[in-house]
């Protein structure tokens, strides 16, 4: 696969394993993964993607299709084989006992257990191909690679904001800034997260459920763990008691303890969606991978504003953010950012926060 030709019609195959890929589920600890198997005219012959936890990987989905045999073939795949045992065996021996002559990968795993699949198929004889549409790949994995490569979940800060930042009235009145349309962005957004962080401020101040739901006020299919920094007792009568998935709490003096126990219990998407000093001290620790951000053309002035301290007394020390999507949502705006490669989270020193619960209420419109 060396020509221009050869080039471009393996990637649009491993594009076409992307589409796959994303027909698995988002939530859980594995990735999402697809894969093709090709004969020498080009044609494809199995498909298969990763249909979740305990479920055979996307590369044996396509060999069980396929009934087994694949000599000859080729075996696009958007990430690494595996080399490792389990749930499931690893994927690169089994691709080798199926006789597969090349395999073509987008992306490396970069699991410390996992990695080494290119290696095992290698000695076996087969020939491999890496980085094949791969920042395609590295951005439709973007959150799984980011909790992978750094060892705790990926974690999303939202908050929803007037043009001039502000996050409530002076009243501290802020249901609603923004309109259904962003509203309903964020219920979606909260149903691709394996868990949802906000402070006891928030709670105590709005007793919000948390869930994800569906324009009718439904709960969606995949519902986030719910997770509390504070040490705050919550109520007992809290619709957070309720909510489908069970209640964790943190004291919130270390962030970076509360993530690291978060990503031994499997949990590799943080959704934080609480009030300025939750939002302000993710930031400040270098801990925020991404911002959501909805704008509303509204203007309130006064002192509520959507951010708190960020540690950052010069412009010299100002977070720079790359914006990767604008987007329009009604009447408002979202921005996505991240931060600049210069100042990725995993360039951050830990960091440790006496208190990371809002001492004034409401939150940044969190969701009842």
């Amino acid at each position: 696969m060396t020509t221009p030709e050869q080039h471009a019609q393996v990637e649009k195959l491993m594009l076409h394993a992307l589409s796959l890929a994303s027909r698995g589920p988002v939530t859980g600890g594995n990735p999402q993964v697809g894969c093709v198997l090709v004969n020498d005219a080009g044609d494809i012959v199995a498909e298969g993607w990763h249909h979740g936890a305990g479920t055979p990987h996307a590369e044996v989905d396509a060999l069980t299709t396929l009934g087994g045999d694949a000599a000859g073939l080729t075996a696009v795949v958007t990430l690494e084989p595996c080399n490792h045992h389990g749930r499931t065996g690893p994927c690169a021996q089994a691709l080798l006992d199926a006789g597969v002559s090349r395999v073509v990968y987008a992306v490396s795993d970069p699991g410390a257990n996992s990695a080494g699949g290119a290696e095992r198929l290698r000695a076996g004889g087969v020939e491999v191909i890496a980085g094949i549409a791969q920042a395609e790949a590295e951005e439709f994995l973007h959150s799984w690679l980011t909790a992978a490569r750094l060892q705790r979940p990926h974690v999303t800060v939202k908050w929803a904001s007037t043009l001039d930042g502000r996050a409530a009235a002076a009243d501290g009145t802020s249901q609603w800034i923004t309109g259904t349309a962003a509203r309903q962005h964020v219920h979606e957004q909260r149903a691709r997260a394996d868990a949802i962080v906000v402070g006891t401020g928030t709670v105590l101040a709005d007793d919000p459920s948390l869930t994800a739901r569906g324009d009718a006020g439904e709960l969606l299919e995949s519902q986030p763990q719910p997770v509390v920094l504070g040490r705050r007792e919550i109520p007992a009568a809290a619709k957070l008691r309720q909510h489908p998935e069970q209640l964790r709490q943190f004291d919130g003096r270390d962030l970076n303890a509360a993530l690291s126990e978060l990503f031994e219990a499997g949990i590799r998407r943080v959704f934080v969606e609480g009030g300025p000093t939750i939002a302000s001290a993710f930031i400040a620790a270098g801990l925020a991978d991404e911002l959501l951000i909805y704008l509303a053309p509204k203007l309130l002035g006064g002192p509520k504003v959507a951010l708190g301290e960020l540690g950052v007394t010069t412009m010299a020390e100002a977070k720079d953010l790359s914006i990767t999507e604008l987007r329009p949502l009604g009447n408002d705006v979202l921005i996505v950012a991240r931060p600049a490669p210069s100042k990725t989270a995993a360039a951050q020193p830990a960091v440790q926060h006496p208190a990371t619960e809002p001492t004034v209420a409401p939150a940044t419109e969190t969701e009842a």
